[in-house]
């Protein structure tokens, strides 16, 4: 395959992310569900997803003036408010925000945000595949 060094990046992201192998995939994003995604961070993490670390990992400090729940909320069943900005989030569960968690570029580029905002560094696969399987433990 002829790929440019982003579509490169790309195809290697949803190779490793989804577990996919084979040369006939096509490095095109494509609608995912939240359990695929959260698939691919256990398959990196190579450890199975734990809830409840998660929602630790969600609620606590990591050594920066916010957790994940200073915008989301505690349990961010609701919507939040960014907590510098003042501006809206829609809520972070999937159960009660059926967009979240759909897109595996998506996905990835806000936990990188996200997570350089709380934790001053990119979260593991192990922190990502944990925060959403708590999240996904969430329901109405």
């Amino acid at each position: 395959m002829n790929l440019s060094p982003l579509h490169q990046s790309t195809f290697r992201f949803v190779v490793a992310a989804f577990g996919f192998a084979g040369a006939a995939l096509a490095p095109v994003a494509q609608a995912a569900i939240p359990s695929e995604i959260l698939a691919g961070y256990t398959a990196q993490a190579g450890s199975p997803a734990a809830p409840a670390r998660g929602q630790q990992f969600f609620t606590t400090r990591h050594g920066r003036e916010w957790s994940c729940s200073s915008c989301h909320g505690t349990v961010p069943t609701q919507d939040g408010k960014h907590a510098s900005t003042g501006k809206s989030i829609g809520a972070l569960a999937p159960a009660f925000n059926p967009q979240r968690f759909t897109d595996a570029a998506k996905t990835e580029k806000w936990f990188r945000r996200n997570c350089n905002d709380v934790a001053g560094r990119e979260c593991t696969p192990a922190e990502k595949a944990d925060v959403l399987s708590w999240l996904l433990t969430l329901k109405p």
